[in-house]
């Protein structure tokens, strides 16, 4: 068992018409396809990242930052690729994981020329199922912008229920200094599985 809490590389994870394996910060086509997905304005409008991707070498930087954070064993970062013809995808990862608590929370992003396909289902379906069974969590949470309708049909498609609103945690978009509501989600490793 390969679980988060052992710090260990995670495993490749297959299925759904996906493989999630780790980022390579040295790829070019990894840092590139990062750099496109933290720089894309659909992203930007519902996520504010604390360190901005502009350019190529602040995508390696912010990599080998989620490698460090994987390493460490406080989080899990997955490039999601095409099973068929490993086109990347997008991204979802486990992050803010709780050792003591046994809990994480999952945040996911899927390219502009892959969206309407499923793969954010497809994607956080095998991540959560991976993070609430080998992975060895038993709290699993997804907080997302208040008004982000699509990402809240994500969420309850793949079992994570509404929980609540959680009032000012969260940046306003491409600020730092405002804060706006989230709504929350979250699956137990004892809640029914998705298919």
């Amino acid at each position: 068992m390969n679980t988060i809490h052992d710090g260990g590389a995670p495993p490749v994870l297959r299925g759904n018409g996906l493989v999630l394996g780790a980022w390579d910060a040295e790829s070019d086509a990894d840092a590139e396809a990062w750099w496109r997905g933290q720089a894309d304005e659909e992203f930007l409008r519902w996520n504010t990242p604390l360190r901005p991707v502009t350019d190529l070498a602040s995508s390696r930087e912010s990599l080998r930052g989620k490698a460090w954070q994987t390493a460490e064993g406080t989080s899990v970062s997955y490039r999601i690729a095409d099973a068929e013809d490993g086109t990347v995808l997008g991204h979802v990862g486990v992050n803010m994981i709780d050792r003591v608590t046994r809990s994480g929370r999952v945040g996911y992003w899927v390219l502009p020329e892959a969206r309407g396909r499923g793969v954010a289902s497809r994607a956080l379906t095998l991540a959560a199922r991976w993070a609430l069974g080998d992975g060895g969590l038993y709290r699993l949470e997804l907080g997302h912008a208040l008004g982000h309708a699509a990402s809240c049909r994500v969420a309850e498609r793949c079992g994570f229920p509404y929980e609540g609103t959680l009032r000012g945690a969260m940046f306003e978009a491409h600020r730092q200094d405002t804060f706006r509501d989230v709504h929350l989600h979250a699956r137990l490793s004892d809640d029914p599985d998705q298919p």
